[in-house]
């Protein structure tokens, strides 16, 4: 099953470290870990993945592939929006298109967390 982490990680040298350790687990066993997309702050979290763009994810997960314009009728809403809206899921990489243009979503599961720390 392909799962994908949405964490929010300000540190990014703890981050690089992080993904170099995921990394060499992985390698040395073999098996899949995941993936993880990783924001600087809630702030850039929610700028790219809107809540219109949650319900995007969510309805390419019921449904299945699709075309962009049935998305958009299945969503009721405007082909144009629903395609940017895409295309900034497909930049970031929580929608892909399979051979026959048809987007989707290649997670079965998607994860977020979220950690705030109190100042020291």
């Amino acid at each position: 099953m392909r799962t994908a982490t949405i964490r929010i990680r300000k540190d990014s040298k703890t981050s690089f470290a992080d993904l170099r350790t995921q990394f060499l687990d992985a390698w040395d066993s073999g098996q899949y870990k995941g993936e993880f997309f990783e924001f600087e702050s809630p702030a850039a979290l929610f700028r790219t993945i809107t809540p219109k763009r949650w319900d995007l994810i969510e309805a390419l997960q019921s449904h299945g592939p699709m075309s962009i314009r049935a998305l958009a009728r299945a969503m009721d809403r405007d082909v144009k929006r629903v395609h940017e809206d895409v295309q900034s899921l497909i930049e970031v990489g929580l929608v892909e298109k399979n051979p026959e243009g048809k987007i989707f979503v290649p997670y079965e599961e998607i994860r977020a967390g979220f950690v705030i720390h109190a100042a020291a």
